[in-house]
């Protein structure tokens, strides 16, 4: 009911910068929040950054004053700076949204297919 599309993703070198993108359509009637998790080989998958519907944002420590998230919420769509990268940032990016729908008074988890990201070193 929920789509979410991403790009953004790419290889880069040490020092580099991206920036992704996340668009969520369907029948949504709020999106409580907009967030980034990844994956890395061998690890479980990690929230990276989020962002509140009152504007409010969290970042992991290992990515905080590097990696930027915002939100445009006419066009419901969230996005992450990402600066001054590091190989160890290398992973899978995954967008989630947490959305109400028309259509129930409950929300939801959303995940978006994933963008690669690989920083050389």
């Amino acid at each position: 009911q929920v789509q979410l599309v991403e790009s953004g993703g790419g290889l880069v070198q040490t020092g580099g910068s991206l920036r992704l993108s996340c668009a969520a359509s369907g029948s949504i009637r709020r999106i409580n929040f907009m967030g980034w998790y990844r994956q890395a080989p061998g690890k479980q998958r990690e929230l990276v950054a989020i962002i509140t519907d009152s504007g409010s944002t969290n970042y992991a420590d290992s990515v905080r004053g590097r990696f930027f998230v915002s939100r445009d919420n006419a066009k419901n769509t969230v996005y992450l700076q990402m600066d001054s990268l590091k190989p160890e940032d290398t992973a899978i990016y995954y967008c989630n949204v947490y959305a109400e729908l028309t259509t129930a008074l409950l929300g939801n988890q959303y995940w978006g297919q994933g963008t690669q990201v690989t920083v050389s070193s």
